[in-house]
């Protein structure tokens, strides 16, 4: 159990014992600074542990955002201070040491000041000391929220009179929410599902447990899809948009709470692409059932929304952390979002998970999974070449210089294997001066090869080689011009394309949902690199990346497998690649993720863009 310590001398009607205990810390009394080292000394150091002044007064709230929070090593409200075990439980002991090295310096001369008596407050002394090592103590915004600590009867008056003044539970209830999210998610959603958030926080569900839940409802409506009846679509619509309800809930239960964790950031995360592709995949199998093959149509919409996600990611973590971005698109941007409507608008077109999950559920209950295919093409393929037009734009209008970081963030979602390794060490090879150009040269030489060629020729091989080394070339050097962020996405199309459109070409029962299948597991593995980078934990082990190949030697694979097998073998070579694949970056992951959460990886919680 967490400990809080209190401090100073207790005020007659304070509820902050109670309050602190409602948190679930053992509270425990100290009478001066030595007997809170002491106390210090004797909690856990295995549980997070908090100092708090006795004449806090606050909401409870407040209090909860200081003192529960898993994401932040130290943090502080007014009145209290707060530490995880580790680094964070490490600073607050030193800090507490110097306090009273401090004060028995002043005892023994009296002449002696030290800034930190300034303050009357053992728990905002500490705070302060740990802010002036550097140590990134975080700091909620409280809002309306009060946290005092006052000096005199006249001011703990005003100060419960603020408390009196503000609903603390209707704040969190709206805090639970998203700060920036869809219009179909901020209007037809929110508004009732953060009251199913606390529902389940009171009957104390994880969100873990409704995210699975979530993944549960998505596959239920998949098999529903599946059956090929009107009936199974109707349902399977509606019980779509029950995932979805589920969906946004665990975020706001995760915020409502403070239950954040590394594991249920990558749950959440991964388990929105499941749903979704899982459901596609149902689709077609009740379209098949009618006799309507649309396993074209779904795996291009899976590799189109991949492709499109990629995008995101590799934008994003090219320049989260530029310096002196100054473009003209980002500031045209911004006056845009101070005109209301165009900024529901602009999320709208794009298509995030909300609106596009909304589109899909009800297409699907309203008309036949080839409608609804095509619309959705349509619909994300305009949405993709808005944002990346937009990117673009930004890209080339700016002035900011990329950090190795992002240039290993890049490097990272590449995805190049042991291929692209031997032709970077290739003697007298040098690089282009544009890695996108030598990765787009390489990727339409693929695209022809594959698509105009004979199904079973040799010759889709040998200009498969020449992606390669375009590939190999294209990574050489650090992905760092203003475009090198396409680089990434360009790689994805590229093996993904292949495999949809050699699978297409193979005219044979099978072949497509194998490709389905493949594809799939290919882009788990990409999802998987990016929520690594996103949680600070690098890109996949290298022996992952070599073992399965990379992109450009899985794609090699393919194409190699295409000229020398009939259709049918082809077919059973598909399956089996992508049951290897999916064994191997499947096995890995979980270890990964699992054995994060239980060494107690610091907990992420990554509100993003919507998907």
């Amino acid at each position: 159990m967490p400990t809080a310590i209190l401090t100073g001398q207790p005020v007659p009607g304070s509820s902050i014992e109670d309050d602190l205990r409602s948190l679930g810390f053992d509270v425990r009394i100290a009478t001066d600074v030595a007997d809170t080292e002491t106390l210090l000394a004797e909690s856990s150091c295995d549980e997070r542990v908090a100092v708090v002044d006795a004449r806090f007064v606050g909401h409870l709230h407040a209090l909860r955002l200081g003192l529960t929070d898993p994401r932040f090593p130290l943090a502080a409200v007014p009145g209290a201070v707060s530490a995880q075990p580790g680094a964070g439980r490490t600073a607050l002991t030193r800090e507490l040491a110097r306090e009273i090295s401090a004060c028995d310096d002043a005892t023994k001369d009296p002449g002696k000041a030290f800034s930190a008596v300034a303050v009357d407050s053992l728990a905002d002394r500490i705070a302060l000391a740990l802010d002036a090592d550097a140590l990134g103590v975080h700091r909620p915004e409280l809002g309306s929220l009060t946290a005092a600590v006052p000096a005199d009867p006249e001011a703990r008056a005003v100060a419960r009179q603020a408390v009196a003044a503000v609903d603390d539970e209707a704040v969190r209830l709206k805090s639970a929410v998203k700060s920036r999210d869809g219009f179909f998610t901020t209007f037809c959603v929110s508004p009732y599902s953060r009251y199913l958030a606390r529902w389940c926080a009171r009957r104390g569900l994880t969100p873990n447990q409704v995210t699975t839940a979530s993944l549960l409802t998505a596959l239920i409506a998949a098999g529903c899809a599946a059956t090929g009846t009107r009936g199974g679509f109707v349902t399977a619509g509606v019980l779509l948009l029950v995932s979805f309800v589920l969906d946004c809930t665990d975020g706001q239960l995760a915020r409502y709470s403070l239950q954040y964790s590394t594991l249920g950031a990558w749950l959440d995360a991964t388990f929105d692409r499941a749903k979704e592709y899982a459901y596609y995949a149902g689709l077609a199998l009740g379209a098949a059932r009618g006799g309507d093959d649309v396993w074209a149509l779904a795996l291009g919409a899976m590799v189109l929304q991949t492709c499109r996600h990629v995008v995101d990611f590799a934008f994003n973590e090219a320049n989260h952390d530029a310096t002196a971005n100054t473009s003209p698109t980002a500031a045209l941007s911004d006056r845009l979002d101070g005109v209301g409507w165009t900024v529901w608008v602009r999320r709208m077109i794009v298509l995030p998970i909300g609106e596009r999950w909304a589109l899909i559920a009800v297409l699907t209950a309203l008309t036949t999974p080839r409608t609804t295919f095509t619309v959705l093409l349509v619909g994300c393929g305009f949405a993709a070449t808005y944002t990346t037009a937009g990117r673009v734009l930004r890209s080339l209008t700016r002035t900011a210089q990329r950090t190795e970081r992002a240039a290993q963030a890049l490097a990272d979602l590449a995805d190049s294997g042991p291929l692209a390794e031997l032709v970077e060490r290739i003697p007298g090879r040098t690089p282009g001066a544009s890695r996108l150009l030598l990765a787009l040269e390489g990727a339409a030489v693929l695209t022809f090869a594959v698509s105009v060629c004979a199904y079973g020729s040799p010759i889709p091989v040998a200009l498969t080689v020449l992606y390669v080394l375009s590939a190999g070339s294209a990574v050489a050097l650090p992905l760092t011009g203003r475009l090198d962020w396409l680089v990434p996405p360009v790689f994805r199309a590229a093996e993904y394309g292949t495999v949809l459109i050699l699978a297409g070409k193979a005219e044979v029962n099978g072949a497509l949902p194998a490709a389905f299948g493949l594809v799939a597991a290919v882009a788990y593995h990409h999802y998987d690199t990016v929520y690594r980078i996103r949680g600070n934990a690098g890109a996949p082990p290298r022996w992952l990346v070599r073992a399965s190949g990379g992109h450009e030697g899985r794609t090699l694979v393919v194409v190699v497998l295409a000229a020398l097998l009939s259709a049918s073998q082809f077919v059973v070579a598909l399956t089996v690649l992508a049951v290897v694949v999916a064994l191997l970056v499947l096995t890995e992951s979980i270890r990964y993720w699992v054995t994060a959460h239980q060494g107690g990886a610091p907990a992420v919680h990554d509100e993003g863009v919507p998907a």
